[in-house]
């Protein structure tokens, strides 16, 4: 009788991957983050330098070329690329690029403070955000990131201060609605919270952050 042959040993269970965390990828896929997202459209690709809102470091504008304008521009758009594919470490590395060439390109200001603001790096996000609305003052999207990060470091009163702004600018914008709420519920003023969840649902019925919103605040 022979032998039995051995049994074979296990094989090892393979590596588990590391889960990046839940908000960097929120950030990359533009998913919500208090609505952000990198789709900026063409709003800031044609503007120009405008030196008053540059800090005392940054090149004048007269010294940017149109060169490194068109540079800094594809840089920006290429981080928004890799951005929406999860790549978010050269992401932001493009927009770093971007802003080498032109320190005034809004799109890269605002793209790496949403990779900022992903990372929980809210007072970086905070600077690149006030930057971008202070080249574009008329547009809702830094407004409302910055006020994100304000949330999130606790700082109800400025992030309502930057959302009734943002609502003004653009009535239409869903995410300055809700977030608004979200800044007015932790003020305690129960009805401009209920009346900004209200807002929200309006323009988008399936919002389940401001329908939360609004039964908390019994809107």
């Amino acid at each position: 009788m022979t032998d039995a042959p051995a049994p074979r040993p296990l094989s090892p269970a393979p590596p588990r991957r590391r889960r990046a965390p839940q908000l960097i990828i929120a950030v990359a896929l533009g998913l919500p983050l208090a609505g952000c997202s990198f789709d900026l459209g063409s709003w800031g690709s044609d503007d120009k330098p405008k030196p008053a809102a540059a800090a005392a470091d940054k090149p004048a504008a007269d010294t940017i070329t149109p060169q490194d304008i068109n540079s800094a521009r594809d840089h920006a758009t290429r981080g928004q690329v890799l951005a929406h594919s999860g790549k978010v470490d050269e992401a932001q590395a493009e927009f770093e690029q971007a802003l080498t060439s032109d320190p005034y390109n809004i799109q890269a200001l605002y793209g790496r403070g949403l990779i900022y603001q992903g990372r929980g790096q809210h007072q970086q996000a905070i600077d690149d955000f006030t930057a971008a609305s202070g080249l574009s003052p008329q547009k809702a999207e830094p407004l409302v990131g910055r006020a994100t990060s304000y949330l999130a470091l606790d700082k109800a009163k400025q992030a309502a201060t930057d959302l009734d702004e943002a609502v003004q600018a653009d009535p239409s914008n869903v995410a300055a609605w809700s977030a608004r709420g979200q800044a007015y519920e932790r003020l305690g003023d129960k009805a401009k919270a209920a009346a900004s969840y209200n807002r929200a649902l309006a323009l988008r019925p399936n919002d389940g952050g401001a329908r939360s919103g609004l039964a908390r605040t019994g809107g």
